[in-house]
Order: C-alpha cells, then structure tokens, then sequence
C-alpha cells in the first residue's frame, strides 16, 4: 500500500475509468478491455471497498474531438469530494488531450483525489507529482499526434503506389494483389455501360437519370454489408458513376478530406471535395475499367459545361423552354451572358436580356430584345450549316431510335433473368422445406409468390416494348432523302423535342456576341461557329408593340388587295379554303377580317370605288376581252397579261388600266380572229401510232 493513500481517501470511493478508442478496438481488443477492468481487484488491494467502474466511453477518442459522457460525470463526481480516487491502467485513458487533462488534474488537486494507474500512485497536490502528471499528459497529447502521423503517412505512401484499396465501388471487386477487377454479374457490367452510353447520347447527367427511370430500369447498389441490391435510378448514383475516375480504369485516393468545424461550439467533421491537383494519388489505367480516359476526359468536360457560368464558353445544359439561345448569348457591352425571360399566360413569350449590371450596380440594363428577332434566323443559319449532312443525320437518328429501343429491351431481358434465378432458388428453397412446419413453409410459400410476381411484370415490361412489331422497319433510301431534304420542316414542327434543337445548337456553335443598334434599331449578332468561323448578322429588332401574336405581312398583303374586289365575308371564305388560320389557330370569320382591316386602315370593298379604280375579277376581265376565261389564265401564267393574285386558292385581280394596254388589246384581237395558235391541243387532232410500223 502506498503512503500518498491516507484514510480520508480510503472513506470516500474510488472511480475505475474504462475506455477504448474505437468501436473497432471494442470488438476485436478484448484483451485489453480485460487488462481495465482487472484494476478493480488492484483498487481492492490498496484499500478501498466502494468501487464505481464508468465504462460508458467504449468506442469514444479522449482527443477531443467526441462528447464523452462517462469522463464528464467522473469530473462531476470529483468535484463534489465523493472520489477519494480516480483510477485507469493507464493515465492516457483519461485524457489525449492537454484541456481536458489539466482540467482532470486540477480538479484533483483542489479536492485532495488521488490518480492511479498500473505502475504508481500521484497526489496532485504535491509538486514532483504534479510535474510528473503534467509530463505524462503532454507526452500522451504528443503520442496520439505521433500515431495518427506515422499512420497517415503510411496509408498516403501506399495509396501513391496504388496499393490502398480501402472500398470497391459497384461494379468493381477486390481482386489479387489489391488490384481492382470487374464486377462478374453481367448485369452489373451492362448497367454501369449503359450509363455511360446514354450520357455520350442525351449530353446531361439529370437526363440520364431521368432515361432510366422513365423506362423503369433499376441500377446496382452496394449496402453497408456489402450485399449488391437493385433499386431504382437517382440522379446522385448517376453522377458518381460518371465521374468516378476508377470507372475510366484509374486508381485515385484522396478526392476528398476532411475538415473540422465548429457550430454552436461543438466541432463537427466535414467533407469538401478537393480539386484534382490537391488529390493523393491518380494512376491511370491501373486496371480495367468502364471507359478510357479520354472519353472520361471528355465526360468531366461536358458535366462541367453543362453548369452555367462555370468557365469560359460554358453554356449549361439544354433546358426546358421555348428560347433556342438560352445560355449562348453574350453581351457585347459588358461581356457577361444574357438571360432569358418567359411572358405570357403560358410562356409563350421570349425575351432575351443582360439584367446583371442592373443587379449589381443599379445601372440602366445593357441590352434587351425579342427572341423572336433571333431564334428563327439563328435556326435558319443552323439549316444551312447542317444541310448538306441531312441524309446522314436522318440515317443516324434512325439508327439511334433502333439501337436504344433495343438497349431498353436487353436490360429488361436481364432484369427477367436474374428474376427468374430468385424465383427458381426460392422454389427450391420451398421443396427443401418440411411442409408440416407451416410456419417455415408459408414464409417460403410467400416469397416464392412474389418472385413469381416480380418475373410476370418484367415480362409485361418486355412485351410492351415490344408489342409495335416483331423487328424494326427498314426505311428506304427515298424516304432519308425526303426527310433530309424537308429539314426545315421537321424543326419548325411543333412536336419536335426543344432539347435535341438546344443540343444541336450546342454542338456547333460557340457563343453568340450580341448588341443593339438604337440608331438602325436593329439586333447585332456575331455567331462564333465551333471550327472557328465568324457570321455577322443584323436582324430588325421588334419595335414597341410588336409581337408574335401579330398577324404576318403577307396575310395583311393579302386582305389589301382582296379587299378591292371582295368583301370581308368573301375574304374569309378565301382564307378558310385555302387553309389559313389566325395567329391563334382558329377560323377566319367576316368580324376578324373586319378588326384586322380596321387596324391596319384597309379600306373596306365598295362597288364605286371598284368601278372607279378599274379592278375586276377574271371573269369580269376576260368578258371585257371578248375571250375565254381559260385563255386569259394562261395568259396571266405566261405573263403576257399583268394580274394579281395573293392566294393560291384565290381569285385573280386585273385593272381596266392594264386590260387597255396595247400589247393586252393585240393579243385579245389575235384570239378572237383565231390566228393565235390554240393553247391546248384540238380534239379533232389524231394521235400518231408507230407500234405498227
């Protein structure tokens, strides 16, 4: 027994301190846990009868990085005066760190406790113990530094030769020599390549995501077990797949750290993502992966792209939306992009402008403009460029409709099987059962039903997909011909998808530098093409109240000049044949024709004004000619007579001015005295037959 133990330490308890640093050590360092807790019988040898063991710290550090509990309530306890002492096997379970250490100390020193561990007794209130303490605090604050050092350094050295391997992401094992190696499961292989192919096809990881998930396609997952579950696509397993490096076949280590920070005085860890110059170690083609690294390569640029404002020339991903150039216009004025504006009850409206000075700086805006002054003849340009390669284009689109149909039915027919092998593995399972024991054998019973289920509705999916035929239609070469050649037609068609138009808009051109001239009110475009080609344009730039709900030019035109020999019911009737609409889609009616005519100051047809003028019909034309009206129409379609007429469908309009011109009056008199040579062939003319000859 030692003399620094006196009686009054004797009468008051003593505290047994057991603390392991991890639950790690908790469950395989059980020797040491038995080491602890043997103190208790060395406390009994020194005395004491009343002994507390506090191991509520099991699994919790001392460098202060945790709560710990069990350490808080024996400082409580000490400070009340019930511990006469306060012991550990050794004086580094206590604490790792010099506050709490000290604190320790302190405490015992002020309430007379002394500290015990496997080799002596310390009484802090005397000095060379105290000092001794203190030492022996320091040193167990600079061991666990020292520790975690030599440790951290031993796992960098090995992660830069590429031997670390701490986990496999899905689609990966741990093969021979620490060396990753492909997952065996096909499924899991043809999954992981799926994604990658629809990403090199859609352009964007969200749709992606949303590919998969709208043709009900599950994705692997890795539990916390390491057990492989299937569940279905989200877009954050989407984006770690594309942009692990090690499924490009490069080992990587220290793509993230992390970081100690304190909220409400507590610290909490954090992880931030380093760049790639700050990563530990990067090995390409270390092993087999996915894709090559150039394609990687390409992929981390197209994702890093697809975030508006992330660097030079980026232009974000194709949205939703009826503006074409969302993210490709750029001010001329303050070099910053423009942003797009959707008016309207149903955002039919585009508007393009630079709000950012005014955002910043309180400034006037720089720019600001229709999109309809820009899309159509930016898309025109865009034709033009792509023209050429309409066959190909139309070639490769039909190829890529086959080959993905065929890519959504091949994940079905894997999803089948390995849905087949759960079912036939929980039959087996059933038969193998003692069909007695009801309670084993209705549980079997159940989830061999539910195999059964799952098997049945992947077999719907796959009739589904392909209940449209037996095999793809070939289309033939006239049919890629027409469709390449009406290429305008098919992107102004209103079921053509905004996204495909967005990414072609992408594809091949740069940027667009855009500014306005006040003075010729006019939009000033420079389009920077991808293979470093410059085209300027100068397009008209809508003026206050114009919109592209106004009826077009031509359809004013017409009514101008109908509206000489027709009245409005008759203009109306003219527009209906014809097949023209109004700006909304509906028919036209005498009151529309009336309102647009009165908002554009067109006279209205009158009968002496007609006859005034001089402006007749065909009919009236060809009556006054003395001649057929057939004859005067071919006439007009040679253009030996001058006439007008706006609409295919629509009447001819002739003045009496043009009728009475010398070349109209001589080429009537020559019909009517039959010297002009018949338009059309006699009837009395016999065909020459030579088949007999």
């Amino acid at each position: 027994m030692s003399e620094k133990i006196m009686p009054q330490h004797l009468a008051r308890k003593a505290i047994l301190y057991v603390r392991q640093s991890s639950a790690w050590q908790v469950a395989n360092n059980l020797e040491s846990q038995r080491l602890q807790y043997a103190m208790e019988a060395h406390l009994r040898q020194m005395g004491w009868e009343n002994i507390e063991v506090i191991d509520e710290d099991l699994g919790r550090s001392a460098a202060g990085g945790v709560t710990r509990s069990g350490f808080e309530r024996m400082v409580s306890e000490v400070c009340l005066g019930k511990v006469g002492a306060v012991c550990a096997r050794e004086v580094s379970r206590f604490a790792r760190n010099s506050s709490d250490w000290q604190q320790l100390v302190e405490v015992c020193r002020i309430v007379d406790t002394l500290l015990i561990d496997q080799e002596m007794v310390y009484a802090p209130r005397q000095s060379n113990d105290r000092l001794l303490l203190g030492l022996k605090g320091t040193l167990n604050e600079y061991e666990i530094d020292l520790l975690r050092h030599r440790a951290s350094e031993a796992r960098v050295q090995k992660a830069k030769r590429g031997e670390l391997v701490s986990h496999c992401p899905v689609g990966f094992i741990k093969g021979g020599d620490q060396v990753l190696e492909k997952d065996p499961d096909r499924r899991i292989q043809d999954a992981i390549t799926l994604v990658f192919s629809k990403f090199m096809e859609l352009g964007s990881a969200r749709q992606t995501s949303l590919w998969f998930i709208e043709h009900g396609l599950s994705i692997p997952s890795r539990t916390l077990r390491g057990e492989i579950h299937w569940r279905r696509a989200s877009y954050a397993w989407i984006h770690r797949v594309l942009t692990h490096p090690m499924y490009a076949g490069a080992y990587v280590y220290g793509r993230k750290a992390n970081v100690t920070c304190y909220e409400d005085g507590v610290s909490r860890q954090r992880t931030r993502r380093r760049s790639r110059a700050e990563w530990v170690s990067l090995i390409t083609d270390s092993h087999e992966g996915y894709v090559s690294w150039g394609d990687f390569e390409r992929i981390q640029l197209m994702i890093s792209s697809n975030v508006l404002g992330s660097g030079t020339g980026s232009s974000g991903a194709a949205r939703k939306g009826a503006a074409l150039l969302t993210g490709m216009l750029r001010c001329r004025r303050c070099g910053r992009m423009l942003r797009v504006f959707y008016k309207g009850e149903k955002g039919e409206f585009v508007r393009y402008a630079c709000t950012v000075p005014t955002m910043d700086t309180r400034e006037a805006r720089c720019i600001a403009f229709s999109g309809a002054s820009v899309d159509a003849p930016v898309a025109a340009q865009i034709l033009h460029v792509v023209q050429p390669a309409g066959i190909a284009a139309a070639v490769s689109a039909y190829q890529q409709q086959t080959v993905q149909n065929q890519e959504v039915v091949a994940a079905l027919r894997r999803d089948l099987e390995a849905a087949q092998y759960r079912a036939r593995r929980a039959q087996t399972q059933y038969d193998a059962a003692d069909p007695t024991n009801r309670l084993v054998a209705d549980e079997l019973e159940r989830r061999w039903n539910r195999a059964l289920q799952e098997v049945q509705a992947i077999e719907l999916r796959i009739g589904e997909e392909t209940a449209d035929g037996s095999g793809p239609v070939v289309a033939s070469a006239q049919e890629f011909e027409s469709l390449a050649a009406d290429l305008e037609a098919v992107w102004n068609d209103p079921a053509a998808d905004e996204g495909i138009k967005k990414r072609i808009v992408r594809a091949l051109i740069q940027e667009i530098v855009v500014d306005v001239d006040a003075d010729t009110s006019e939009v000033v475009l420079v389009i920077h093409w991808k293979g470093g080609v410059h085209t300027s344009l100068r397009l008209p730039r809508r003026r206050k109240g114009q919109h592209s709900l106004q009826n077009n030019r031509e359809t004013v035109e017409a009514v101008r000049i109908l509206a000489r020999i027709c009245n409005d019911n008759m203009i109306a009737g003219v527009f209906n044949r014809q097949g023209m609409r109004t700006v909304h889609g509906n028919f036209w009616s005498r009151s529309l024709i009336t309102s647009l005519r009165h908002h554009h100051d067109i006279a209205c047809y009158n009968v002496q004004r007609r006859e005034s003028e001089g402006w007749m019909n065909l009919s009236q034309a060809a009556a006054r000619l003395g001649i057929t009206n057939r004859t005067l129409r071919l006439a007009i379609e040679r253009g030996e007579v001058k006439a007008e007429r706006p609409i295919a469908c629509g009447p001819w309009i002739l003045n009496r001015q043009d009728l009475e011109s010398e070349a109209v009056v001589r080429f009537a008199e020559s019909v009517r005295s039959g010297r002009k040579s018949p338009t059309v062939p006699s009837p009395l003319q016999t065909s020459l037959d030579l088949s007999t000859t």
